[in-house]
């Protein structure tokens, strides 16, 4: 694969792993209340919530760093792109549901890297 791909994949396991740290580790902490715009309240309350939806986004993270790390080129690439899927997925449904910015956070460099990988 191309050099450029693996930049735009360690890009998304970057951010995978600084979502699983925000929702696992910093969800009730003034810095997580501003950025997610959450009173102290529905932190407390949605706590249990988002340290689970940052273990699924750790995942999404290792299960990419595996697909880059697997030996076989054609099964590392399918590896990729099921992961890939399974964020831009999510990247949509969050940004149609949660907040919109999602759909540019997640999703887009996602689908980007997915094209990229296609086109290729």
């Amino acid at each position: 694969m191309d050099k450029v791909i693996y930049i735009f994949i360690g890009f998304i396991v970057i951010e995978h792993f600084l979502f699983l740290y925000l929702e696992m580790f910093l969800w009730t902490s003034k810095k997580g209340r501003k950025i997610f715009a959450m009173s102290n309240d529905d932190a407390q309350t949605t706590k249990v919530l988002a340290g689970n939806q940052g273990l699924y986004n750790g995942f999404l993270a290792v299960g990419l760093l595996w697909g880059v790390w697997y030996p076989n080129i054609q099964a590392s690439r399918d590896i990729i792109l099921f992961f890939l899927t399974c964020i831009l997925i999510a990247g949509i449904y969050g940004g149609l549901t949660a907040k919109k910015s999602i759909l540019y956070v997640q999703a887009l460099p996602a689908l980007c890297t997915m094209l990229l990988m296609l086109a290729l």
